[in-house]
Formats: structure tokens, C-alpha cells, sequence
């Protein structure tokens, strides 16, 4: 590619945050229909930067060059005006409102709604990312959110589009069709920066790559050129820890058996669950696939006892005992450990210290409380213990759960569980947005405590992770749950289709 052809440059961009430099001298360039991969660890500041692309934050040293012209980009209309989407990681729809009311909102202009309903059916079929207009956003599957998100922005026309882990929540299927849609945005001459912890997705997909470490460019590769784990050693300094293997489960040992889960919802955007029965025996992960938004949320609550009934469970026993109505609390004791998928807010609080979150899970350990006072010096020195063996990378010792990258905080409350060796693990996404050096620690951890014999169950939207780690495989559909199989009777192919629901509603049609 020729110099002339340069879109969007940075040139010496810093950005701190007090005494921390969470950008440091970076300087990056993205040619006109490029497709360009921004890999790095959580907390390496690749969100800084995109951030400070989009307007979100400003830069405090360094300039941006847009076609070659020195601009400042004060907010992210701004950003828009002059060609830049983005589509984040979380989206930004609203559920209560359809689609065309939602990407209504997103535009300058006062479209007639007859004319911008034209407008998306045409601009949709032209991409391939077909949606209704007049469907609310609640009932849509999140891969189909997803297209109205990347349609709301195409309708801005914009020049560079950002996308922040567009893949996470996926099926294999809809990531194909993604990539086909952008490969024809690059033909057609729009610019994508594709942020992903996925490098064999960066390596099929993008031009160049640039790899950013702690805050610095690294450098700036042609994706072909390089393997994935050149990469992943470029993102972490040092080659990632392999994946352990797995001990096979020979035990007849049931830890957990539930049958006959039902749960009605009380509200329109939960899914209610329908007949589910799962048994976990001692030493073995069993995982539960899905796409995002089928009723993983809900069948966590039940494990965790955030929801329970005895009504309308017929059972649900961990190591004999019937726990349909223990609370979070009482089930601790037991025995159990969980970890929530939302790591913010329900797994940690983020403006308490890594002491304080570690008393949330282990206040009843009688070193930790004794007459009721917390003994401070024995918490610290168990929390130093959960960073030093689950290399919690931290700005200074004990701080705010907020100072903390996604990666770091998710190592931290996985250690924080783990740590009190439990016999019964429940598992959310474990390893949502983590870098694939926290990745593969986490897997490990995971191995580890199953090859000790204790039940888990891993709820994830991520196949390559539960073919690492499960022993059988699920399917979460609409609130269904399809039968349990053994590994060895799948491949990703056929759980994306079932993730699509066709075991089920095959099932269904036999009957």
C-alpha cells in the first residue's frame, strides 16, 4: 500500500492518568480499506486508544492525522461527523425499542421513517446482515443485535469502522457471516480496526496487526506472516502457558444432580427455563454452550441460589443434599463455590479493596473472623496470596477493585473461589474479554481443580474454551437444555447448529 492511501494516523499519542501512562508514544496507521488487527493483553490500553480515536478521551500528548490533516476529536459525534463508527463490545441498543426507532436515534438526520425503513431493508440485503425494522430489540438473538448495531453505523457512513470483540457472543456460523460482511466493507473502501482476542480470527481476517504491551506499541505485523503464537508471545513478552491436560473421569461419584428445573420470569427480557436435568460427577467439567440471552443468567441463579424454589424443581442435590432452597450463603458451606459472569458489580465490588473483596467470600472462615471481628492481618495475607498464586497484576499493593484491567479482576475473583478449594464449582464465561495469557491461566486453574475431583459446571458462549476444558457438552437454547454428551461425539460445527436450536426443535418435531 502506498503512503497516500493512509486514513486515520497517531503520531507520538500518550495518554495518562495521573502518575499512570496508560498510552505511551504510540504511534499507528490504518490505509483506506484495511482491515487491521489491535491485539494486546487486558489492561496493554488498547481500549485508551480506540477510546481516544472515538472522542471519548482526549489525548494528553501526541495528534491524530485524518487523510493526511491534523485534527482534534472532542467527542464521539465529532468523531462520527467526520467518518469514524464504532460497535462496542457491550451494546448500546435499547431492548423496549424497535429496530428502526433504534438507529433513528443514532442519526443527524430527520428521516421520514417510511423512507429510512426503505433505507435499512436496502442497506441490509446490500450486506447480507438482513433484519426486520419494526422488530424490538428484545427479541432479538444477540448475534442479530449485533447486525443492527453494525447496520446503525454503516448508515452513518462511515469511513473507519471500530469493532471491540464483535465475535464474543457468536456463533460460528454468524462469525462467518460477520466476516464476509466486512470483508465487502474493506472492498468497498471502509477501514475496520478489529480488536480480538481471537488470533486465529485476527490471522484469517486482518492485513496488518499492531501489538500493543503494557501501554507501547510493539510493532506492526502482516497478519499472514506471522503464527498465532508469534502473536500471542509478542502480546504477553513470553510464550503463553499451554493448556494442562485433563484427567479422564472414571468416577460413578454424582456430585450434583438436577432434574425437572422450571422457572417462569416476571419480566419480559428474562427467558424462563423449561424441564432441565444435568448431572456432574466428581472430577468432571460439564459445560453448558449457548448464545448469549437463551437463559444462561437464569440457570446461573439457580445454581448460585440468587433464585430457588422447591415448587417448581423437582430436584436439585449436591452431594445428597437437597439445596433447593439454600441461599448463596448456605451453599458456600456446603461446599460450593460460583462465579457470576458479570465480573463488575456482582463478582466484585469495584470500589471496595481486594481485601474488602475477599471478605465477601470468606467472612465465615474462622481465621479470617473470630467473635465477630475481622482478623485484618491474616485477610491481607490471604489476599496477597490469591495475587502472588494467580498473578494478579496490580499498580500497587491493595487497591481499588476498579484499578484493576478486566483480566487482572477476573484472575483475582476466580483465585479469590478456587483458592478455598471447592468441591463443586459454578462457572460463568470465565474468561469473557480476558488476554489469551489470563485465558490460559484461568483454564489451568480450572483443570487443576477438576483433576482434585471436584463437579463443575462451566456456562460459556466461547466453543474453543469448552472444547479445552469440558469433559461433556450442553446446549442452552430458549431456556431448553439439550442432553449431555461426551466430547468426543461433537465437533464445533454441530454445537453452533445446536446453539441455533436445531437438535431441539428437531426433537420437538419428531415427537
Amino acid at each position: 500500500m502506498k503512503r497516500k492511501s493512509l486514513l486515520l494516523e497517531s503520531r507520538n499519542i500518550t495518554k495518562s492518568f495521573g502518575s499512570f501512562v496508560a498510552n505511551d508514544d504510540i504511534n499507528f496507521s490504518i490505509f483506506k480499506g484495511e482491515i487491521h488487527g489491535l491485539l494486546g493483553e487486558n489492561g496493554a490500553g488498547k481500549s485508551t486508544f480506540v477510546k481516544m480515536v472515538y472522542g471519548l478521551l482526549q489525548p494528553s500528548m501526541g495528534d491524530f492525522y485524518w487523510n493526511g490533516k491534523k485534527i482534534t476529536i472532542q467527542g464521539p459525534q465529532e468523531a462520527r461527523d467526520i467518518g469514524i463508527g464504532m460497535v462496542f463490545q457491550h451494546f448500546t441498543l435499547f431492548p423496549t425499542l424497535t429496530v428502526i426507532e433504534n438507529i433513528q436515534l443514532a442519526l443527524n438526520e430527520n428521516f421520514n421513517l417510511q423512507e429510512l425503513r426503505e433505507t435499512i431493508i436496502k442497506k441490509s440485503a446490500e450486506f447480507g446482515i438482513t433484519v426486520d425494522p419494526d422488530i424490538y430489540i428484545r427479541d432479538l438473538s444477540v448475534g442479530e443485535q449485533q447486525r443492527v448495531e453494525i447496520l446503525r453505523c454503516l448508515l452513518q457512513n462511515p469511513k473507519l469502522l471500530i469493532m471491540d470483540e464483535p465475535t464474543s457472543v457468536l456463533t460460528p456460523q454468524e462469525s462467518e457471516q460477520l466476516f464476509r460482511v466486512l470483508k465487502k466493507l474493506s472492498k468497498a473502501g471502509c477501514s475496520i480496526l478489529f480488536i480480538s482476542h481471537k488470533l486465529k480470527e485476527v490471522k484469517e481476517l486482518t492485513q496488518r496487526s499492531t501489538i500493543i504491551r503494557r501501554g507501547r506499541v510493539i510493532d506492526t505485523v502482516a497478519s499472514s506472516s506471522v503464527s498465532t503464537e508469534q502473536l500471542a508471545k509478542m502480546m504477553v513478552g513470553s510464550e503463553p502457558h499451554n493448556v494442562k491436560s485433563k484427567i479422564v473421569v472414571n468416577s460413578d461419584d454424582c456430585l450434583v444432580r438436577i432434574s425437572g428445573l422450571n422457572r417462569s420470569v416476571d419480566n419480559p427480557f428474562a427467558t424462563p427455563l423449561e424441564d432441565i436435568s444435568l448431572d456432574v460427577k466428581a472430577g468432571q467439567i460439564v459445560g453448558v454452550a449457548g448464545i448469549a440471552g437463551n437463559g444462561q443468567s437464569e440457570l446461573m441463579e439457580v445454581l448460585t441460589g440468587e433464585w430457588r424454589s422447591t415448587e417448581t424443581i423437582d430436584a436439585f442435590e449436591v452431594f445428597g443434599t437437597d439445596i433447593r432452597n439454600y441461599s448463596p450463603h448456605k451453599r458456600r458451606q456446603l461446599g460450593i463455590g460460583f462465579l457470576p459472569e458479570e465480573r463488575h458489580g456482582h463478582s466484585a465490588v469495584t470500589d471496595m479493596k481486594l481485601t474488602e473483596n475477599t471478605l465477601l467470600t470468606h467472612h465465615n472462615n474462622p481465621a479470617i473472623q473470630k467473635n465477630s471481628i475481622v482478623q485484618n492481618e491474616t485477610l491481607e495475607k490471604l489476599t496477597d496470596e490469591i495475587v502472588h498464586k494467580y498473578d494478579v497484576r496490580t499498580p500497587f499493593h491493595n487497591p481499588l477493585a476498579s484499578a484493576l484491567s478486566g483480566g487482572n479482576l477476573q484472575k483475582f475473583v476466580i483465585g479469590r473461589e478456587i483458592i478455598k478449594k471447592p468441591r463443586v464449582f459454578f462457572v460463568a464465561q470465565p474468561t469473557w474479554g480476558v488476554d489469551i495469557g489470563a485465558t490460559k491461566f484461568i483454564r489451568n486453574a480450572l483443570i487443576e481443580l477438576a483433576n482434585d475431583g471436584c463437579g463443575i459446571i462451566v456456562i460459556s458462549q466461547d466453543l474453543e474454551e469448552l472444547f479445552e476444558l469440558a469433559d461433556n457438552i450442553c446446549v442452552l437454547f430458549r431456556g431448553k437444555l439439550t442432553e449431555s454428551k461426551p466430547l468426543e461425539e461433537l465437533n464445533a460445527e454441530k454445537i453452533g447448529m445446536m446453539m441455533g436450536g436445531e437438535d431441539l426443535l428437531s426433537r420437538s418435531q419428531g415427537e
